[in-house]
């Protein structure tokens, strides 16, 4: 199969012109198909209180009522997607915008009311990746805001993680799939402290012996129970590694 690299990108990086331009380099000059997914948190946060609109924040998730979905949707759909496929074409790459209610590639359900009313956020219930996949084939770069739809009319703010890890592994039917998350550090460290310490390959042994260990914790077991589930669902690899790293073979391999 034709090897594919889906890169997941958080907003801090693609929201400052300076690190957008040097990720853009670096993923032109990945081989073969890709993707691109990305972020843009802080530039909804600025946007809306620019709007007088306040951002709420349950356990580092955005609270999206239908004032800030509005918000949401013109930034992650609008300034930060498009800025983004213009820095690609500018390097000849044939980008194409895109929130999960284009072309129906990604329908959600919005999450049920449980201890928290997150509003208007969806969880992702089908990917539609035959219509992906074959712009893929025709030398289009897919670069997918974090928006998917309920097929009601209804638009949903969507963790991009989340995005990355359901297209990449409806992916996994037509290509080879490397599933690569850009974090603030270099990858999954043995010392939280020593950026250095990065613990080059995991198995689910070793991040069952490391978590037991306490040396893996906090946020990071969910990021990496989210990657075996990619593994287990036919994504060939699931690499975590710092944006500005891209294409140097670092990193955490998770396989």
């Amino acid at each position: 199969m034709d090897k594919l690299t889906l890169i997941k990108v958080g907003g801090k990086i693609v929201e400052e012109p300076d690190t957008l331009a040097v990720l853009l380099q670096d993923f032109a000059s990945i081989d073969g198909y890709k993707v691109l997914v990305h972020g843009g948190g802080r530039s909804a946060t600025k946007v809306a209180a620019q709007l007088g609109i306040e951002s709420r924040m349950v356990n580092g998730r955005r609270i999206t009522d239908a004032d800030m979905l509005r918000v949401v949707t013109m930034v992650y759909g609008g300034l930060v997607n498009k800025n983004i496929v213009a820095g690609l074409q500018a390097l000849g790459m044939n980008a194409l915008g895109l929130t999960g209610a284009d072309m129906n590639i990604m329908r959600s359900d919005k999450r049920p009311v449980g201890e928290v009313d997150y509003g208007f956020v969806g969880d992702v219930k089908e990917v539609y990746a035959d219509v992906l996949a074959m712009l893929i084939r025709q030398g289009i770069v897919p670069v997918l805001a974090p928006l998917t739809h309920d097929k009601q009319g209804n638009l949903l703010n969507t963790n991009a993680d989340t995005i990355a890890g359901e297209a990449a592994k409806a992916l996994a039917k037509f290509f080879d799939v490397t599933l690569v998350f850009c974090f603030e550090k270099k990858g999954v460290l043995r010392d939280e402290n020593d950026d250095e310490s990065v613990i080059p390959q995991l198995d689910r042994a070793s991040f069952r012996q490391l978590t037991e260990a306490g040396i893996i914790q906090g946020g990071m077991i969910p990021k990496l129970e989210n990657a075996f589930q990619a593994i287990d669902a036919g994504v060939k690899e699931v690499v975590i590694t710092k944006a500005s790293e891209l294409g140097k073979d670092g990193g955490t391999r998770i396989f």
